[in-house]
C-alpha cells in the first residue's frame, strides 16, 4: 500500500523560518570512495583500498547546538491589583490575531478564587478586560470567566462553537469510571485507580484528563465524559497539529512498571515509591476520546537519579507550525529544587534534552522567584523582537509547607529570540536540507565575535551553485547580525524559479546562527 505522503527533500516550510533547534534541517550529507580517475569505486570487486581517496559533499564539520541561558527580569510581568486581589496566575498564553491572550487563576484577599482572562498588545502590559459574565460584589465588571482548570489552545480546525478548548486534570468518581468502562472497557491505567487514598476522603480517587469547549474563550462548557483515564496531573498540554490532521496532548505520565506477579500483597508497597516522572504522549481525532498515552521523554543519564520531569510546556518555536519544542521542568527530590531544561523535536514523537544543562532555574532564595518555578505554555515571539516564557515563581520550595507561600507570574526571556544558536566556535560548515522557500530573500538572526563572519551560498537541488550566490560572491555578515538581509555582490534573492527548492550552505568562523526567515 502506498504511503499518504512522500518523504525526503524538498521540504516544505510549515511558516517562513528554519529554527536550529536539532539536526532537522542541516544536511546529514554524502561521500564516496574514489579512485585516482575521481570515480566511484565499488563496495565488491578486487580493487585494492590501498588506492581509494575519501570525499565528503555537504559534510558539516566544526558546528554545534547550543541552547542560551534566559534572562530572567526581577520583577514579575503581572502584579495583583492591591485593592481585592492576593495572587493572580497565568497558565497559558497565545497570540491570536496579533492580540496576546492569557488564562489563569486569580485568588482574591477575601479567599474567593476565579478563572480569569487577561490581554496584551505588546505581552508586556497586561490589562485585565471587562468581560461582563461573572458576579462578584454585586457587579460583573471584572475579567472573571466561566470556570475550567488546565491550558488553552485555539482549534482552527474546530467549529465556531468549539474554537478554544482546554485540557486539565481531574478527579473522577467511581460513578464516572464505571460509566467510562461501559464505552472504552482497556482505555484506562491501573495506577490511575487511587484506592489507596479512599480512607482520606468520601470517595476514591480515580485520576484522569477532562476537557472543555469554548467559541469565545470566556463561555466553557465541560465534557462530561473523561478524555482519558490515566494517571495524569499537573500540566497537561494540548494542539490541533494541522499535518497529522489529529489533536495531539502531553501528559504527565510515569514510568512505573508492572510488579512481580508471585507478590500477593501490594498494598504494602506503593508503586509511586519506584515510578519517576516523566511524560506521555497521545493523539486522536476526536478530541472528545483520547487513547492511553505513550511514555516518550523520561530522566536519562545525563541528569541525576533524583531528578523527575514535573511539567511538560510543549510549545513550537515561534514563527513556525512543526518545530517543536519543550520546556520541562526538572524537579530534583535530594534537595527540593527546580530547573528548566529545553527540548525539541522533528515530529513530536522522539525528543532530545539539551545537554549544555537548564535554560533558567530559580533566584536567589528569598526573592519572589527563589523558591520554585514552573514554565508555562507557550513560548512567545514579542512585538520587540524577544522571546519570552511565561513561568510562575514561587518563593519556597515546591514542597515545602505552603501556609504562608507566596507567587506571582514572570518571564524567562532571550533578547532577539536567541534561543538555540547552531554554532561554530572556530571554522566551521554546514549546508540545509533542501527547501522550497516561501519568498525570494532571507534574513539571518546570527552573531560574529571578533574576527569572525558568515558567508552564505545558494545551489540548487542537485547541490550546482545558483549563478551570482556563490561563496566567492557572498558578502560576509560580521557582528550583530540581526534581521540582517543576505546579500551577494551583485544580488539580494536567490535567483530561483517559482517553486524551486533551493540549498543554503554557509561557512563560519567564529559565528552562531539561530534561525534563517524567509521575507
Amino acid at each position: 500500500m502506498a504511503s499518504k505522503y512522500m518523504t525526503g527533500e524538498p521540504y516544505k516550510l510549515q511558516g517562513c523560518r528554519i529554527a536550529f533547534t536539532n539536526w532537522q534541517f542541516v544536511r546529514p550529507g554524502s561521500f564516496a570512495w574514489l579512485d585516482k580517475n575521481g570515480n566511484i569505486m565499488p563496495l565488491t570487486g578486487t580493487i585494492g583500498t590501498e588506492d581509494a581517496v575519501f570525499k565528503g559533499t555537504d559534510l558539516a564539520f566544526g558546528v554545534r547546538l547550543k541552547a542560551e541561558k534566559a534572562i530572567m527580569p526581577d520583577e514579575p510581568v503581572l502584579i495583583p491589583d492591591s485593592s481585592f486581589e492576593k495572587f493572580v496566575d497565568i497558565h497559558t498564553v497565545i497570540n491570536v490575531d496579533s492580540v496576546f491572550r492569557a488564562w489563569g487563576t486569580c485568588t482574591l484577599k477575601d479567599g474567593n478564587v476565579f478563572s480569569s482572562y487577561y490581554e496584551s498588545d505588546d505581552g508586556w502590559h497586561w490589562e485585565r478586560p471587562d468581560v461582563g459574565m461573572i458576579e462578584y460584589q454585586g457587579k460583573r465588571s471584572n475579567n472573571f470567566i466561566e470556570s475550567f482548570q488546565g491550558t488553552v489552545f485555539y482549534d482552527s480546525s474546530g467549529s465556531v462553537e468549539e474554537k478554544y478548548k482546554a485540557i486539565g486534570e481531574f478527579i473522577f468518581t467511581e460513578d464516572d469510571f464505571e460509566k467510562y468502562c461501559q464505552e472504552r472497557p482497556r482505555d484506562f491505567d491501573p495506577i490511575s485507580l487511587r484506592y489507596d487514598l479512599k480512607e482520606k476522603g468520601d470517595t476514591a480517587w480515580i485520576c484522569g484528563a477532562k476537557g472543555w469547549v469554548s467559541p469565545d474563550g470566556f463561555r466553557w462548557n465541560a465534557i462530561d465524559t473523561p478524555l482519558v483515564v490515566t494517571h495524569t496531573d499537573t500540566q497537561i498540554v494540548c494542539y490541533y497539529d494541522m499535518f497529522l490532521k489529529k489533536y495531539v496532548a502531553y501528559f504527565r505520565d510515569w514510568n512505573a512498571v508492572p510488579r512481580a506477579e508471585n507478590y500477593h500483597n501490594p498494598d504494602k508497597l506503593p508503586w509511586k515509591r519506584a515510578g519517576r516522572r516523566s511524560i506521555g504522549r497521545a493523539e486522536t481525532d476526536n478530541f472528545r476520546a483520547f487513547p492511553l498515552p505513550e511514555l516518550m521523554l523520561e530522566s536519562g543519564p545525563d541528569v541525576s537519579p533524583t531528578e523527575v520531569l514535573y511539567t511538560n510546556c510543549k510549545t513550537i518555536f515561534p514563527g513556525t507550525y512543526n518545530q517543536h519544542l519543550m520546556f520541562p521542568t526538572l524537579w530534583n527530590m535530594a534537595d527540593d529544587t527546580t530547573t528548566v531544561r529545553v527540548a525539541s523535536s522533528s515530529d513530536g514523537k522522539v525528543w532530545h534534552l539539551f545537554l549544555n544543562g537548564p535554560v533558567f532555574k530559580t533566584a536567589d532564595f528569598g526573592k519572589w522567584n527563589g523558591g520554585a518555578v514552573f514554565s508555562h505554555p507557550n513560548l512567545l515571539e514579542l512585538p520587540d523582537g524577544n522571546f519570552v516564557l511565561p513561568y510562575t515563581g514561587y518563593d519556597v520550595p515546591h514542597k515545602y509547607p505552603r501556609g504562608q507561600w507566596r507567587y506571582a507570574v514572570g518571564y524567562s526571556m532571550w533578547p532577539k529570540g536567541r534561543l538555540v544558536a547552531l554554532e561554530a566556535r572556530e571554522k566551521g560548515e554546514f549546508a540545509t536540507i533542501a527547501v522550497i522557500p516561501p519568498s525570494e530573500k532571507i534574513i539571518l538572526n546570527a552573531v560574529t565575535k571578533r574576527a569572525g563572519f558568515i558567508q552564505v551560498e545558494a545551489a540548487r537541488l542537485n547541490g550546482t551553485p545558483i549563478q551570482g550566490r556563490e561563496f566567492s560572491n557572498s558578502v560576509p555578515c560580521v557582528g550583530d547580525c540581526y534581521k540582517k538581509l543576505v546579500v551577494w555582490k551583485s544580488h539580494d534573492n536567490l535567483g530561483l524559479d517559482k517553486n524551486e527548492p533551493v540549498i543554503l550552505r554557509f561557512r563560519l568562523n567564529k559565528a552562531a546562527i539561530y534561525f534563517i526567515d524567509f521575507v
